[in-house]
């Protein structure tokens, strides 16, 4: 395919790929003003963002191995499609109830953009460019996501929880537009019959597994019996994880292709953007909570400040993917996961007199940090595989990405419910978390240090 071209495609693909940052942003601001209008303990205010990740992480992979044979360009569009109607819904939510199936919908629309995107560049641009067209890809996505927060803060102040989530609706249209007019058909093979061979149990399985995991793990919205204590959940995890795995193994021709597991980069880049998304799900459920709590903001300042994250990230991002195509995946990745992880730390240190210059020079470290590293986690997960894989890994890839962050931000939500409950002042609660919260980073960051470093000039090192 000509550049000229592929560029265009690109910059397309850029618009669908804001709806999810800007969504995810948006909702970060009205968290605290969530929760105070339907009175939720923490674990259950965790639980207004799992309601958008658990189907969105699920259906990754669905989409990314659909993409395989039912075509890319049909399933962007129907996914946009699905996530308008539920922003509506999360927008017109009358109770607590019909917010979470609105969040629920928001996710089983928005699943398919990141890995078909991926999929898309991957399959289109040769491999010394892909780091750059993947860090441009990237870059739109913490841009949009500065963005989000300022607009939200100040949305929010003068109408309420519910402008978080009228945008969305219109950044979807746009989307649908943007794809329909400059995204072309036919640059992704289309199966006949390929719904009817599709590995839906194997979905089902793997649905059920994921769901009654993160259930053990918040349990007490759920169930009612405190976290990871209800063994009913766990049986039921056990046996649909298994119960997964077999029937993989038998299917000729599988949801989860588990041979990718082989390849020594996509495994290790995997588990790093997992601990990666788990640091900053955690952390990003935290922090506007901390910042009320603690710093006393309205909606308009916490807007303003959750800004700085995300733009910092954008800063970096590009500079992230040409690092990676000129020196490899490793470093990038083992900088990015040590800058992150102890950004979240020194947040573990801070009293609750510290200047609020403290909080933002850790915002703007953090987003340096993950800046550095997302473009070169996406290579090294992409860089072993057939094209005719791309699809399928890439689904994976970004499903086991998400599971951090549903991981992250449900353990956060038990852990700072449970230290209040516990009595603990209100700025230690939030220390202990942050903690609990960096430590798991170290998790990537000894991984990191397996990646195989790719880059055209000098092979695998």
């Amino acid at each position: 395919m000509p550049s000229q071209q592929a560029w265009m495609i690109l910059y397309a693909l850029m618009i669908p790929s804001t709806i999810m940052p800007l969504s995810s942003s948006m909702s970060r601001v009205a968290l605290p003003v969530l929760r105070d209008a339907f009175v939720m303990s923490a674990d259950v205010v965790a639980w207004t963002s799992s309601a958008f990740t658990l189907p969105y992480m699920i259906l990754m992979p669905v989409y990314g191995r659909l993409s395989d044979g039912v075509g890319r360009r049909r399933l962007i569009l129907a996914g946009i499609a699905i996530f308008s109607a539920g922003s509506a819904m999360a927008f017109f939510a009358t109770n607590l109830t019909w917010l979470m199936i609105g969040r629920a919908v928001q996710g089983f629309g928005i699943a398919g953009i990141m890995p078909l995107g991926m999929a898309f560049i991957a399959t289109i641009f040769r491999e010394g460019e892909r780091g750059k067209a993947l860090g441009t890809w990237g870059s739109i996505g913490p841009l949009t996501a500065a963005i989000g927060p300022f607009f939200a803060g100040f949305l929010v102040d003068a109408w309420g929880w519910r402008a978080a989530f009228g945008p969305a609706v219109i950044l979807g249209l746009l989307g649908l537009f943007a794809v329909k007019l400059w995204v072309p058909a036919g640059l992704s093979n289309v199966r006949p019959r390929f719904w009817r061979t599709f590995d839906w149990p194997g979905i089902l399985l793997l649905a059920g597994a994921l769901t009654m995991g993160l259930f053990y793990l918040s349990s007490r919205p759920i169930t009612g019996v405190a976290p990871l204590q209800d063994w009913r959940l766990l049986g039921a995890l056990l046996l649909c994880f298994v119960a997964f795995l077999v029937w993989e193994k038998r299917r000729h021709d599988p949801f989860v292709n588990l041979n990718l597991f082989r390849y020594r980069n996509f495994s290790s880049a995997s588990l790093c953007a997992s601990m990666r998304m788990l640091v900053m799900g955690g952390s990003s459920f935290l922090i506007p909570l901390y910042l009320v709590d603690i710093h006393d903001l309205s909606p308009g300042y916490l807007g303003l400040i959750l800004t700085i994250n995300p733009g910092a990230m954008t800063v970096m991002v590009r500079f992230g993917g040409q690092a990676a195509d000129r020196w490899g995946s490793r470093w990038p990745v083992l900088v990015g996961l040590s800058g992150q992880a102890l950004a979240v730390f020194f947040f573990s240190q801070l009293s609750a007199s510290a200047h609020i210059g403290f909080v933002l020079a850790l915002l703007a470290l953090q987003g340096l940090s993950v800046g550095t590293m997302l473009a070169a986690l996406h290579q090294a997960a992409m860089s072993e595989t057939d094209a005719e894989e791309m699809g399928t890994a890439a689904g994976v890839y970004s499903m086991i990405r998400f599971v951090g962050v549903a991981i992250g931000t449900a353990l956060a939500g038990v852990l700072l419910y449970g230290a209040l409950e516990r009595g603990l002042p209100t700025i230690e609660a939030y220390q202990q978390v942050f903690l609990i919260i960096a430590l798991a980073g170290l998790v990537g960051i000894t991984t990191s240090l397996g990646l195989r470093s790719r880059n055209p000039a000098a092979g695998d090192a």
